[in-house]
């Protein structure tokens, strides 16, 4: 099997595992809403992110230490690993507090216009017309997301839910343009995740200090363990297995094909959406239903399918 394609096939395995975190957020955000009924939602956003970032940096570096017996780390990968961290804690920061506004499935293929926007800046930036099949994609997917954001034409405007979901996906594509820059092709994987990681911790830890209405509201969110196992699955399975794939392929192609390839991540979202909630209801006594392939959902959804698959054969071709 060839290099690239391995890296197609790991990447897309790194999709259905952040696929699992949509339902799995939204779910940790009604724990938390009945845990602690008052509580802001930026602070619920941050106190669902920070705990697996945090343990996930931990982990990751008692590993390192077992393995390597050294945190050491190179300029190049510091400086990578922290502006990666800083795109993505305001990418994740602005997609879960939109969870509480909008369904799991929504916010999975509106996260996806990194599709549009990664290719619109390399044309900017290069001055070069992507081409027919780049506009017609990006027509493609602007419709598919009206469709997901059930766009109000009358009145011009989406929801808040909609809204800080694509501002997400603007700072997730600065994050892929990042781990694709040359300059950094022989910086270690598990180097940039342990900086990423530790980025994402510090921040989002003082997200939770700024927002916290005191620390005794955390100490109840600690007390629950439906709270720890919805943190641990997405420490382990969404967090250090996902990151660590991307940071460690997605240098093996370009960021364009990087980003397509993403887009399955909606696809996994979406079916996974269709159980997960009725399972997180049991475990955390909450009223999360499952979600249904609603025309919407399908027509949408399939539109910005439709504009990857365009683009990949695109891409393919040139």
């Amino acid at each position: 099997m060839s290099l690239r394609i391995r890296a197609i096939l790991l990447l897309i395995l790194a999709t259905a595992f952040w696929g699992v975190s949509f339902p799995l957020v939204k779910g940790l955000a009604f724990l938390h809403e009945r845990l602690l009924p008052q509580s802001n939602t930026w602070f619920i956003a941050s106190m669902v992110l920070m705990p697996r970032f945090v343990l996930a940096a931990l982990l990751l570096a008692v590993w390192q230490s077992v393995r390597s017996g050294t945190l050491r780390c190179t300029r190049d990968e510091f400086v990578q690993g922290v502006v990666i961290g800083l795109f993505s804690s305001a990418g994740m920061i602005c997609q879960s507090d939109a969870l509480q506004f909008t369904s799991a499935s929504t916010s999975a293929f509106l996260t996806q216009l990194y599709v549009v926007f990664i290719p619109v800046y390399l044309m900017m930036r290069t001055r070069r017309n992507p081409g027919a099949v780049m506009w017609a994609s990006v027509i493609l997917v602007l419709v598919g997301v009206s469709i997901l954001g059930n766009f109000d034409w009358r009145s011009l405007r989406f929801g808040r839910g909609e809204w800080e979901t694509m501002l997400g996906s603007l700072f997730f594509s600065g994050q892929i343009l990042w781990l694709e820059k040359p300059e950094f092709s022989a910086n270690r994987p598990e180097k940039i995740s342990l900086v990423m990681y530790t980025t994402l911790g510090v921040v989002l830890a003082g997200m939770v200090a700024i927002t916290a209405p005191d620390l005794a509201s955390i100490g109840v969110l600690a007390s629950s363990a439906p709270w720890w196992l919805f943190t641990a699955i997405l420490m382990i399975v969404c967090t250090v297995a996902a990151y660590g794939l991307m940071n460690a392929w997605q240098p093996k192609i370009t960021a364009t094909e990087a980003g397509l390839i993403y887009c399955v991540e909606p696809i996994f979202g979406a079916l996974m959406a269709l159980f997960l909630p009725a399972w997180m209801s049991e475990v955390a006594d909450v009223h999360y239903s499952n979600e249904t392939l609603t025309p919407a959902l399908l027509t949408g959804g399939g539109l910005i399918t439709a504009a990857n698959v365009l683009l990949m054969i695109g891409v393919r071709k040139r």
